[in-house]
């Protein structure tokens, strides 16, 4: 609940002039409810018009996507960029191609970037950008067409000086391949700085696919070690989703000697006791695009549901959702708690409804929010931003070895701002105070109001 006059007001003037963009109310809300305590102490804020002027993007472009299918015909589909903001460096954030995709969705996605990229310690603002074409069932010939056909429009709002997009749920290399090559073409350059997520083969970075997965579970390992003295080795461990994400997740929480137990796609989940095989999830996956009921077929003892939330209700010591946005609410919560979790951290941007979060602190269970927990993705893909400034390529072991560093920082600076406003072991406070002040001084310092 917010309790500043300021920011009660700051958060009805997001709702009357947006009033249908209900994941971007619940995106704000959930920010402006941690903003109290430094509010207080920093009235500049307030005189300065700062947090008006942070929940509003600096730029919103929208424009329509014509392409042609395997048969000749004509589909229009629409696309976006949101340029939310460029305090504190270029803007970035992922580009999203999947049939839910609004205004809504993508404000609520650039807002979070916002805080996440702060968070990284990293020269980067915040943006989102993406289209409601669906690239499931359609031919490489398909994708390549609309990715041109997106390209050409929204080639004349970025840069690597600008403005540098990256991939999402529906876009992986294959779609940010065919970006590169028509953004090279309309420009006639080769600034490999103005895409990331790219094939190594053409400015790529080690690692980047691995990120998110691995630097959620460098976080999550830090978190147990200081505020539980302990670690993934022996826990039991519940991931959603089967995505790049949770694929390197359980492959790192398995190296960390934890046992994963179970993931989920959208149609349903699977469950072996004795420990996710990666091999086969990696081969169903990654290897031909299949569906995760495929493991049950394959591997004896495992079981497959229809109907992914129900991942949930299978007991573990540690949770980490990371299928897709509000997976998880206060019942699913509940249960979780029940079963005994120790710990919850979010792979998936905005995973957990807020009243998931409120049953899971009332337990005393450790909490990661996303911005902070699943921030190795966008670390990674600055780092290649790094790489391709200098015409050079780390190591793997390097880039882990930064993308790790990275993780436990943000960590340490989010407990630590929870200590010092007052809330300490609130880690979801934390994040939103420490992503927050660091843009907020630079808007004060630059007279960007």
């Amino acid at each position: 609940m917010i309790k500043s006059e300021y920011l009660q007001k700051v958060y009805a003037q997001v709702v009357t002039r947006d009033p249908d963009q209900k994941e971007f109310h619940q995106a704000v809300l959930e920010v402006l409810e941690s903003l109290d305590p430094i509010i207080e102490q920093r009235p500049e804020y307030e005189n300065k018009g700062i947090v008006e002027t942070f929940v509003e993007p600096e730029r919103v472009i929208s424009f329509r996507v014509p392409w042609v299918d395997d048969r000749g015909g004509i589909h229009i589909n629409r696309g976006y960029r949101v340029q939310f903001s460029s305090a504190i460096g270029p803007y970035k954030g992922g580009l999203r191609f999947h049939p839910t995709v609004n205004l809504s969705i993508l404000k609520f996605l650039g807002f979070e970037q916002i805080l996440k990229n702060s968070l990284t310690g990293l020269p980067i603002g915040g943006a989102k950008g993406g289209s409601d074409f669906d690239p499931k069932g359609k031919s490489d010939g398909e994708v390549m067409r609309f990715c041109q056909s997106f390209m050409t429009e929204l080639s004349r709002h970025i840069g690597q000086f600008v403005d540098v997009p990256a991939g999402d749920i529906g876009v992986g290399g294959r779609e940010i391949g065919y970006l590169f090559g028509q953004y090279r073409r309309v420009q006639g350059t080769y600034a490999a700085g103005v895409l990331t997520g790219k094939g190594l083969s053409f400015g790529g970075s080690l690692v980047r696919t691995e990120a998110t997965g691995y630097g959620l579970c460098y976080l999550t390992q830090e978190m147990l070690g200081k505020m539980r003295s302990d670690s993934f080795e022996g826990k039991t461990v519940v991931i959603s989703g089967s995505g790049n994400v949770a694929i390197f997740a359980t492959e790192k929480a398995a190296q960390l000697g934890g046992r994963v137990v179970a993931l989920s796609d959208s149609n349903g989940f699977i469950h072996d006791p004795e420990g996710i095989k990666l091999d086969i999830v990696k081969d169903i996956k990654l290897g031909h695009r299949g569906r995760i009921r495929e493991y049950a077929d394959r591997v004896p003892g495992s079981t497959y549901t229809e109907g992914f939330r129900g991942i949930w209700n299978i007991p573990c010591d540690i949770a980490l959702p990371c299928a897709t946005q509000n997976e998880i609410d206060g019942e699913m919560a509940r249960t979780i708690v029940k079963n005994g979790c120790m710990a919850v951290a979010e792979g998936a941007n905005m995973p957990c409804r807020p009243e998931a979060i409120q049953e899971f602190q009332h337990a005393g269970i450790l909490f990661a929010p996303a911005k902070a927990a699943n921030a190795g993705g966008v670390a990674t893909s600055a780092l290649e931003m790094s790489q391709n400034s200098m015409r050079y390529a780390w190591s793997f072991e390097e880039v882990d070895r930064r993308l790790k560093g990275i993780m436990v920082n943000i960590f340490h600076n989010i407990y630590d701002a929870a200590e010092e406003f007052g809330h300490t072991g609130d880690l979801a406070m934390g994040a939103n105070i420490a992503g927050f002040k660091k843009v907020a001084d630079a808007m004060l310092t630059q007279g960007l109001i």
